[in-house]
């Protein structure tokens, strides 16, 4: 009762999981899958075994999910994002996997199978494994995420790590059309005009909720009035020279990192720039209350007169190359937004 060469090869090639129709294609007979099922190999998914009676890994679960949905199957969605590398995406259950159409979406056990029309995807194979391409998981990703600040962590990973282009998220957006599409294109908009953190993204929605403030700029590059560069905000209003700053150890990869943030924010204060401080702690405890200092702050900016006769420029993104966003250097170049 021992298997074929193809049926051995087949397994090996499937890091051990097989399906009922391939072990009978390959010469496998009725009596030995009833006689072994149970015994030497365990049943994963309706007609798919994996040859073995322990646990199966993670890679063989993500076969057997492959292998259920059938010929052309891909893994999508947050399961190929976190294969990916995107840490905001957990490779967990459901397992997420993409049919062609007209082929019918289900849900078997722990497997979400998907039809799906847009058949132009970029498919990448991993071993046994076909796997979407990032922009388009990035995308199906977010749009499964109910959570917002979620949902912003995942985008802005993906772009800032250069893991996918900014264009290439906005073309798939366009080719799913389905609902929740402005809540993608609005985060879109936001990772466009340079929040690199969802601490930012939130402090940007944020201030775009007041009546008062102006339209805020996200991480500008400034410098002062004899053309020295100066510390870059997380938040800028450039018509009285308001910058807004986190202030917070977590946001830094190391506490060296926001030592020297702290001390590089006094050459704001000395070019005359007001400069508030925004903990992660009271902005999720009380956001109404620090929108409100961001305002008192505006406001007393404003009467004080430190911008008087200057025209501030129109905000800009931050520049592109062919579609994807430059990370802040650490050498900042020379900057559009003089600080008079």
């Amino acid at each position: 009762m021992g298997l074929t060469d193809v049926a051995t090869a087949v397994a090996e090639s499937q890091c051990g999981v097989v399906t009922r129709r391939q072990l009978l294609e390959a010469g496998v007979s009725r009596e030995t899958l009833r006689w072994r099922v149970g015994r030497d190999w365990r049943l994963l998914l309706p007609g798919v075994y994996v040859l073995q009676t322990g646990l199966p890994t993670e890679q063989q679960r993500l076969v057997a999910a492959q292998l259920l949905a059938g010929d052309g199957a891909w893994l999508a969605g947050s399961t190929a994002a976190a294969l990916h590398g995107i840490t905001a995406c957990r490779l967990g259950m459901p397992i997420r996997v993409l049919v062609p159409a007209p082929r019918r979406s289900r849900r078997v056990a722990w497997v979400d199978i998907r039809s799906t029309t847009l058949l132009g995807e970029p498919v990448i194979p991993r071993g046994p494994l076909r796997v979407g391409c990032p922009s388009r998981a990035v995308v199906d990703a977010a749009a499964e995420t109910a959570d917002e600040r979620g949902t912003r962590a995942l985008v802005i990973e993906a772009v800032q790590r250069r893991l996918v282009r900014l264009d290439d998220l906005e073309h798939w957006v366009d080719a799913r059309g389905r609902p929740g599409s402005v809540r993608l294109r609005r985060l879109l908009a936001e990772v466009a005009a340079g929040a690199w953190s969802v601490l930012e993204s939130d402090l940007l929605a944020l201030t775009r909720t007041s009546r008062s403030l102006p339209a805020p700029m996200a991480n500008p590059l400034l410098t002062g009035p004899a053309g020295e560069a100066l510390t870059s905000p997380d938040i800028w209003f450039d018509d009285v020279g308001l910058a807004v700053m986190v202030q917070s150890r977590l946001f830094h990869a190391d506490g060296l990192d926001w030592e020297a943030t702290v001390e590089q924010r006094s050459d704001l204060s000395a070019v005359r720039v007001v400069v508030v401080g925004v903990t992660p702690a009271a902005l999720a405890r009380d956001p109404e209350a620090q929108l409100r200092r961001i305002e008192r702050a505006h406001e007393a900016a404003a009467r004080t007169g430190v911008r008087r006769g200057h025209r501030p420029g129109a905000p800009r993104r931050r520049p592109r190359d062919g579609g994807l966003i430059r990370r802040r250097p650490m050498v900042r170049p020379m900057v559009r937004h003089p600080v008079w």
